[in-house]
């Protein structure tokens, strides 16, 4: 050791290179006497207790190998390659599920009775109607004793109070425009229907009073593909009193008014989904009897013209009219 230290001190004033305090870290423990070598931190850890579990902690990552190609392998070597990723294997079939919320119709629909609203029960017409609806009642209790294996609290006047209730937020929540909301309210088929042609339009209605208490008039439950997949459909009859506003996106009105009030029969029908633990009541289709009379149309707003048709057509007559002088002179001319 002693004459490795003098050798570099013979080194280092041969080549007359400055004193050892400004030399690096790996030659300065080189050139000091009785001076053990030190590990430097950013290399070695400053405890070697752990350095056997330190050693031992990694990751052992599997490349795959990427230029191995599955046309290039056996089937058992497939099955072997999925069954070390955790990969399913592929089936010949494609299966998608889905969820039937609602149907796409009403089954059995309930047929108002005509001038139903108008007729009083004491008349003749009145008192064969009541006799009609009294006979078509039996199915109607069937299907609400089979509502009530699945809802135990459902009775028919009850139940017409809600469906009201239904009906008025129904409606309210399409004058606001909220989508979400009305989803909620609404089944998924009713949805297109109340949001047809709503764009751009600004709609006021607003339900003033009752003439006569909702009733139920008809129940009817269905299976949809298996027999445990119950639907049930209630249609409520509601006598009302309301006023209904609409507006194009300029300000105009297009139907209606908001001070007018008009009195309102209509048959509404909800639908909910028995099988379904969570189903709630909501809003199916309206049913809109053939005796009815049709609904006046909506004054449609169009773009006017700064010429309007009857002088264009004017203006074109009197260019045609001097043409057909000048060739009847032009024939008199020759002849």
């Amino acid at each position: 050791m002693a004459s490795f230290v003098a050798a570099s001190r013979a080194a280092i004033k041969f080549l007359q290179l400055p004193s050892a305090g400004f030399l690096a870290p790996c030659l300065q423990n080189a050139t000091v006497i009785n001076q053990q070598q030190v590990r430097h931190r950013r290399t070695k850890h400053w405890d070697p207790k752990w350095k056997r579990l330190r050693k031992a902690k990694f990751v052992k990552i599997d490349i795959p190998n990427l230029n191995e190609r599955p046309e290039d392998l056996s089937q058992e070597e497939m099955k072997t390659r999925m069954k070390e990723r955790g990969i399913m294997p592929p089936r010949p079939w494609l299966e998608r599920p889905f969820h039937i919320s609602c149907t796409g119709g009403v089954f059995e629909p309930y047929i108002p009775p005509e001038g139903d609203g108008r007729m009083s029960a004491i008349s003749r017409e009145g008192a064969k109607q009541k006799i009609e609806q009294l006979e078509k009642k039996t199915k109607s209790m069937m299907a609400i004793r089979k509502i009530r294996n699945y809802d135990e609290d459902f009775e028919p006047p009850e139940f017409a109070t809600l469906a009201q209730d239904i009906y008025i937020e129904a409606h309210k929540t399409l004058c606001e425009k909220n989508k979400y909301k009305l989803r909620e309210i609404v089944t998924e088929r009713a949805y297109p229907e109340l949001m047809h042609n709503v764009a751009d339009k600004t709609i006021r209605w607003k339900f003033l009073k009752s003439l006569e208490p909702p009733r139920v008039v008809h129940a009817r439950c269905t299976d949809v593909i298996t027999k445990e997949n119950i639907f049930a459909q209630v249609t409520v009859r509601f006598h009302s009193q309301q006023t209904l506003a609409i507006y194009d996106r300029f300000g105009r009105l297009m139907h209606g008014s908001e001070t007018v009030a008009k009195d309102c029969l209509e048959y509404v029908v909800f639908e909910k989904h028995l099988a379904n633990e969570y189903g709630v009541w909501r809003l199916h289709e309206k049913i809109i009897p053939d005796w009815m009379p049709p609904k006046a149309p909506a004054f449609i707003t169009y773009r006017v013209d700064d010429e309007p048709p009857v002088a264009a057509a004017e203006t074109e007559s009197k260019e045609v009219a001097p043409a057909e002088g000048a060739a009847k002179a032009e024939t008199v001319a020759t002849a």
